[in-house]
């Protein structure tokens, strides 16, 4: 059964609206992801919706009758609406064709098996959704296992860092924990961890010979990674800089040495 809601006004579409602000995710457990190709994919790999919102000119397409096939079939909430309220509950110019509404996964640090990825990114204190989304989206190229996000890091679930992502965030792992937390969990099994840093007295990345498991530890753009972080890492790595700016944006960084670490690993046959 398909329900119609064309008002900003109606009380689903507002806890829709509501998932765009952290509490309101929080509330409901909820998260968004917009897009045709991006829910067709997370469909694809077992995720169905709870609440699926269509403009009604776009009902036609298969990918659209596929992922309200999937909802219905879950009990979920299929809604025709308007491409004006869709850009209502994504804040897009341009909207798309459809929107969803997903179930935030358990993220406890207990859930990563280490054994399935010989690549994995630890976070710390990152605070754009966009980098964010985009070193998700990284991982998933590169076959890493997905974002361990350590202390103060924003929501992996906003918005955001959702379209940031374009659906790694529904093929990477992600869990949420701190600092002292992980390098405790991380000393239990397996595994070197690798911090980026500036630091003088760190090797050029080139030169490192990873090792799988291997935690990449990427710290804070303006910052860095603490003291007390660097001081437990396995080897600190650092990227030349040639010219006057004093770092790379986070999620750029982040991508060169998991491609350094991959072609080490992986060698080309």
């Amino acid at each position: 059964m398909i329900t119609d809601i064309t008002s900003p006004a109606n009380a689903v579409f507002k806890s829709l609206k509501a998932l765009t602000e952290k509490k309101g995710r929080r509330e409901q457990g909820l998260f968004l992801a917009e897009g045709l190709r991006v829910c067709t994919e997370a469909l694809e790999t077992g995720h169905v919706p709870r609440y699926l919102i269509f403009a009604a000119d776009a009902e036609s397409h298969p990918l659209t009758q596929a992922l309200i096939a999937a909802v219905t079939a879950q009990r979920g909430m299929a809604i025709r609406s308007t491409r004006d309220l869709l850009h209502r509950l994504t804040g897009k110019d341009n909207p798309g064709a459809v929107a969803a509404a997903y179930d935030i996964p358990d993220t406890s640090l207990s859930r990563v098996d280490r054994s399935t990825a010989p690549l994995w990114i630890v976070a710390e204190n990152v605070r754009d959704p966009g980098n964010l989304g985009t070193m998700l989206r990284t991982c998933d190229a590169t076959g890493a296992g997905g974002v361990i996000l350590v202390d103060q890091c924003c929501d992996p679930f906003s918005l955001e860092a959702v379209r940031a992502s374009m659906g790694a965030l529904f093929t990477r792992a992600i869990a949420q924990t701190s600092g002292p937390d992980f390098f405790r969990w991380l000393r239990e099994g397996l595994g070197e961890v690798i911090g980026a840093t500036l630091d003088t007295s760190s090797i050029d990345y080139r030169a490192h010979r990873y090792t799988a498991p291997c935690f990449l530890l990427m710290g804070n753009e303006q910052a860095g990674l603490p003291v007390a972080y660097t001081a437990q890492c396995d080897a600190l790595v650092k990227m030349p800089m040639k010219g006057t700016a004093d770092s790379l944006n986070v999620a750029v960084a982040t991508a060169v040495l998991l491609y350094e670490a991959l072609g080490q690993l992986e060698p080309l046959a």
